[in-house]
């Protein structure tokens, strides 16, 4: 049963943390780790076939253009009016997809495929239908699997749904983040309510099987009322699924948030009765609280896998997918082989350059040790079942659960005593009210962030 959760715990965990879309996290991953490391894993994969097959991938496709820039925009991306540019990058996704098809063969299957960006509406329906193409060819994409893109409502039109939908894409995802027209010029990305209304009932029409709409709390001119009305209007067209992200302003790491004027954002008490409001206006409209900022309808597969105990969770957030290598394709994407991840060059320069010499694209990442995988297994079913089963992890990783992590479960005390956790005999279970701060019990199992101590560098789990 879902919980509205108290403002006054709500500032209490107001604090610093990783999103743990992987474990251990992307900063930790170097430049020791390059072409030579991917190609060997892919070969490992290649190779390491089970007697019931490989397992399906996921695919993960960055296209990184915008027409215009969003002010509030922490993603890689390249803003231009030149659409010509994405015919070179198109070239460049065909050889890197090629480069793939070579160490493993083609026809692997895939049952994940995500379109993200910047605005991958930013191609056209035949450049996307181009892409498509190329990818059947060089894969096998399952019967079901989920196939999904990112649309920015400003460069969508209905009838572009329909032809996203008959080239087999069955999820979408809108960028919204803002209802309010003076927050919209705030952070330069104006789009009507109206707008948006047409293109969710388009999708619908399409069959398209479920909606994402993305929402953002904590811009510049927000207020608790003015979000209290945008989660009206968003509850009003019903999305199967909403992600709601806190905005994070690091102007010294991301130039097109230095147009922010800090006086305009919202202080500390302000972001915590925009949470605590939009929890309990969603949780009041029928919504289910999936955790880590994800809401979604009673009746869609992600609520079904929570209710299930078949949450996963990949660089994309909360997933139905078993977890799964992850082939990640285009500038500053990040994947997963085997124990491995791997991020490709993160400008266009760099990335071409490594495509032209015939060469996978990464630039950094890591190999997991023993420790890390182990690691990995607890904050993952922290994240995603909210219960860590000792006996489950002891027989993978032949350990003493109580023993290899006493530290740990001596710093989960307080979180128990705050009725965040239960901490029992055979046992972790994260309570209701602590799903709100799974981010927090996770990260006293991450070694790294241990060993560092310092977790600014990290956006604010509120």
């Amino acid at each position: 049963m879902d919980t509205i959760v108290p403002e006054a715990l709500l500032r209490r965990l107001d604090v610093p943390g990783p999103r743990y879309t992987s474990y251990p996290t992307a900063d930790r991953f170097g430049p020791a780790f390059g072409p030579a490391e991917y190609r060997q894993a892919l070969r490992q994969r290649a190779e390491g076939g089970t007697v019931g097959g490989t397992p399906p991938l996921s695919l993960y496709i960055h296209i990184p253009f915008c027409e215009s820039v969003c002010y509030y925009c922490a993603c890689n991306k390249i803003i231009t009016k030149h659409h010509e540019r994405s015919a070179e990058y198109l070239d460049a996704l065909e050889a890197e997809i090629a480069l793939h098809v070579v160490e493993l063969g083609s026809g692997q299957s895939v049952s994940q495929l995500h379109f993200g960006g910047g605005s991958p509406t930013f191609l056209t329906d035949e450049e996307i239908g181009r892409l498509m193409a190329r990818l059947r060819e060089s894969f096998k994409i399952v019967a079901g699997a989920e196939i999904s893109i990112e649309v920015d409502p400003r460069t969508a039109t209905p009838e572009r749904l329909r032809s996203l939908a008959a080239m087999g894409f069955n999820r979408i995802s809108f960028g919204i983040q803002d209802f309010d027209p003076d927050v919209q010029e705030a952070v330069h990305r104006v789009q009507s309510y109206e707008s948006v209304r047409d293109l969710v009932v388009a999708a619908r029409a399409n069959g398209f099987e479920s909606i994402n709409a993305d929402l953002i709390y904590g811009l510049p001119k927000q207020t608790p009322e003015s979000f209290t009305r945008t989660i009206q209007q968003v509850a009003e067209l019903r999305p199967d699924r909403i992600a709601l992200y806190a905005y994070a302003h690091l102007p010294e790491r991301f130039k097109p948030q230095r147009r922010i004027l800090a006086p305009d954002l919202p202080v500390g008490e302000s972001r915590i009765k925009m949470l605590g409001g939009a929890i309990a206006g969603f949780i009041a409209a029928g919504y289910t609280y999936i955790g880590m900022d994800h809401f979604a309808l009673p009746g869609d597969a992600l609520s079904a896998a929570r209710r299930q105990g078949r949450l996963h969770r990949n660089f994309q957030g909360y997933s139905t997918q078993p977890d799964c290598d992850l082939i990640a394709l285009g500038v500053s994407s990040i994947g997963r082989m085997g124990s491995t991840y791997s991020q490709n060059a993160k400008t266009l320069p760099e990335y071409y350059e490594s495509i032209a010499k015939g060469e996978f694209p990464i630039v950094r990442g890591l190999t997991l040790t023993r420790d890390d995988v182990l690691r990995r297994a607890v904050i993952m079913a922290i994240m995603c079942q909210g219960r860590v089963e000792y006996e489950s992890i002891e027989l993978a990783h032949l350990i003493k659960f109580p023993e290899y992590f006493a530290a740990e479960l001596e710093d989960l005390k307080p979180f128990a005593e705050g009725g965040l956790v239960e901490i029992g005999d055979d046992a972790i279970q994260i309570t209701a009210m602590g799903w709100y701060y799974v981010r927090g019990v996770a990260a006293v199992f991450d070694k790294h962030l241990r060993a560092s101590g310092n977790r600014e560098r990290f956006s604010r789990i509120i």
